[in-house]
């Protein structure tokens, strides 16, 4: 009689232990939600299409999602969901086996086969829906450009100006762009922080904040996650955060210290007694160091060097119009208070004195590759440059579109240059190897040596302007690590209207190195100095002639 009543027990203890190790958190219920909504917004024929508000959907299935308490129960709300979205017909088109040749390190459908969350039914349903995807135009996404291929999101309302207190809208403002980034950002496999992990870890701050500072903060380090230079957030309420005053200088950080390269106002900063070359260690009696630490989540660039280069905005800003500084002028460290001005006030022009070539001594050709605007200039300065015993262009400062007629003169012959991955909107998350893209001529006119300049503030045209010039005979690349974000650029809305952007199409080397985040390939590697930048010096410069005259 005791062994019987002993398996309805054991039974019991099973059966409970089951339902336990599938009991599932706000968090997990949630990030599930977000990834079932995106995959249904991308995949589903009659949602892909346009046939239902899918913002509104979701606001339906919320309150349902929070009454589940495992994973059985949570399944059956996302089959019923589907359910109700319709009949999906057999998709011949999806059968085809297309001639593409698809780079796939961002295309990870593996969740839908969790069978920790999703019960069998659920994810053969889901795993039925992808092999009979949307084809064709879609209402949330198209291509900017058939010929580029670039993601355009469409049909998106905005929702301008909302309560930042709608627990909704919220979830949307994460649930929106993680799903965007999760399918057409081309670098989503290089991100430091696995984008899964960066839903769970965001959940919180939106399900959250306690005021809307607190929500703009938390889309704003959103977007940084994406660890892309060009994934700016265009939003006056986090700039107010970070403070509208700044001091009269310009910086580079060297060695966790911020030092003074430059003025944005030469009286002011006399009148504050500021120096090129001093070494600002503290801000408010806070280090430096600590500073960047505190706001490296809020601060977006594809790798650190461009992090440093973005840094000056939120390091010695603020929201006062004084600060107190410690630094460090001819070895001796001072205290003081240094006034802080509205960037208005400084009246600044970006320096444009610098000439579009000269000759340095020693027989050396230099040009500003960025002062040369128009194709008409080049063989100009080419016919002033010819007898040169090389040629140093430099890429650090400004844009411009005239690389290919510079490649002209430095190449015996066409050469592949970068090749691209494009997303395939027929299959979301997957992304086609484009042809290579050639530059160059098939007649050498300048036989000297040529050195490339770059640095950190070497972005996606400057970039591509060094890749195109690398395929030249005999060119030598000088510099230090650049922004590592080549390709377009996407813009789009956040909800609440705000803009953003993150690189829309994926550049690589031929040989299928990367360049997004890695930056452009360097030959000769020049790490700047504190005592370099204190002394005045273009180390860059200096090196590129060095190996010249050697």
């Amino acid at each position: 009689m005791k062994k019987i009543l002993c398996f309805p027990i054991l039974l019991l203890i099973f059966t409970n232990s089951i339902y336990a190790q599938n009991e599932l958190s706000k968090i997990e219920k949630l990030a599930t939600t977000a990834k079932i909504w995106g995959f249904l917004k991308y995949y589903h024929p009659e949602v892909a299409n346009g046939k239902y508000n899918w913002d509104k959907e979701l606001f339906k299935v919320l309150p349902k999602v929070e009454t589940a308490t495992n994973n059985i129960q949570l399944s059956q709300v996302y089959i019923d969901w589907i359910k109700s979205l319709g009949e999906i017909k057999p998709c011949k088109k999806c059968d085809i086996e297309k001639d593409i040749q698809y780079f796939d390190k961002n295309f990870d459908l593996n969740w839908i086969n969790n069978k920790q969350i999703f019960t069998t039914e659920l994810s053969e349903k889901l795993k039925y829906i992808e092999l009979n995807r949307h084809q064709g135009k879609k209402h949330y996404v198209n291509y900017y450009s058939n010929k580029l291929k670039i993601p355009d999101f469409t049909n998106e309302v905005e929702y301008e100006n909302f309560d930042w207190q709608n627990g909704n809208l919220r979830l949307l403002t994460l649930f929106r762009y993680w799903n965007q980034i999760e399918y057409f950002f081309p670098a989503k496999y290089q991100t430091d922080t696995n984008w899964d992990v960066v839903l769970a870890k965001m959940m919180p701050k939106f399900l959250n904040p306690q005021t809307e500072l607190d929500l703009h903060l938390a889309t704003l380090e959103l977007i940084v996650s994406c660890d892309d230079s060009h994934a700016t957030y265009f939003n006056e309420k986090t700039y107010s955060f970070f403070g509208r005053y700044y001091m009269p200088v310009n910086f580079k950080v060297i060695n966790k210290k911020a030092v003074i390269t430059g003025f944005y106002n030469d009286s002011l900063a006399k009148l504050n007694d500021l120096q090129l070359g001093d070494i600002i260690t503290k801000s408010n009696d806070k280090k430096i160091e600590t500073i960047l630490e505190e706001q490296e989540k809020y601060i977006n660039a594809s790798n650190i060097s461009r992090k440093k280069f973005n840094a000056s905005y939120y390091t010695l800003n603020g929201a006062t119009d004084s600060v107190k500084i410690e630094f460090i002028r001819n070895g001796k460290t001072s205290i003081k208070s240094i006034k802080r001005y509205l960037f208005k006030d400084f009246k600044y022009k970006a320096e444009s004195k610098s000439d579009k070539y000269k000759i340095l001594e020693n027989n050396i050709g230099y040009t500003n590759i960025g002062k040369v605007k128009e194709v008409k200039e080049v063989p100009k300065i080419m016919e002033a440059l010819k007898n040169t015993k090389a040629i140093i262009f430099d890429i650090r400062k400004y844009e411009t579109f005239t690389p290919y007629y510079f490649a002209n003169y430095i190449t015996s012959q066409k050469k592949d240059f970068y090749k691209a991955i494009v997303t395939d909107l027929d299959y979301p998350g997957r992304y086609i190897w484009s042809e290579t893209f050639k530059s160059g001529n098939d007649r050498l006119k300048y036989t000297g040596k040529v050195i490339l300049l770059v640095d950190e503030s070497c972005q996606s045209q400057l970039e591509f302007t060094a890749m195109c010039l690398q395929t030249g005979d005999n060119v030598t690349t000088v510099g230090s690590q650049t922004s590592g974000a080549d390709g377009n650029v996407v813009i789009f809305n956040m909800v609440g209207g705000y803009k953003t952007q993150i690189s829309g199409v994926g550049i690589f080397y031929p040989d299928g190195t990367e360049t997004q985040r890695k930056g452009v390939k360097i030959d000769i590697k020049v790490k700047p100095t504190i005592e370099g930048v204190i002394a005045g010096k273009d180390q860059i410069l200096e090196r590129a002639i060095k190996f010249i005259n050697e």
